[in-house]
């Protein structure tokens, strides 16, 4: 499965943007998908996950991930930024439900995505 992410920029503090990710490949609809971001210096943190049915972990309330499974494609709706929430933000793609997103390791994920730089100025 190959993961395309999109959509990230610069943005000011209380703006929002909006991440797609595209899967294709190898039965990508087989794959719970979601969101994980890196900050520099900091390790990979769990952002939020959907399964196909629209049920959804979101770690961040200003955060909502949605779905359209006719296109294979994921969404990360970001509200309220913050200058805290900078980071390269990348999908993923599993076979493990949603609600494990939170305790699974990153590298444990069975597809990472080349991520997409956020940058919020305060």
């Amino acid at each position: 499965v190959q993961l395309q992410a999109s959509g990230g920029g610069l943005v000011q503090a209380g703006g929002s943007l909006r991440l797609s990710c595209a899967a294709s490949g190898r039965t990508p609809e087989a794959y719970r998908m979601g969101w994980f971001r890196q900050a520099p210096g900091k390790e990979h943190e769990f952002v939020a996950a959907i399964n196909r049915n629209g049920d959804s972990t979101t770690y961040k309330g200003r955060f909502t991930i949605s779905r359209d499974n006719t296109k294979n494609t994921v969404y990360l709706q970001m509200n309220s930024l913050k200058p805290e929430d900078t980071a390269v933000y990348i999908c993923a793609a599993d076979p493990r439900p949603a609600n494990a997103w939170s305790g699974i390791p990153y590298y444990a994920l069975r597809y990472r995505g080349k991520g997409t730089q956020v940058t919020v100025s305060s």
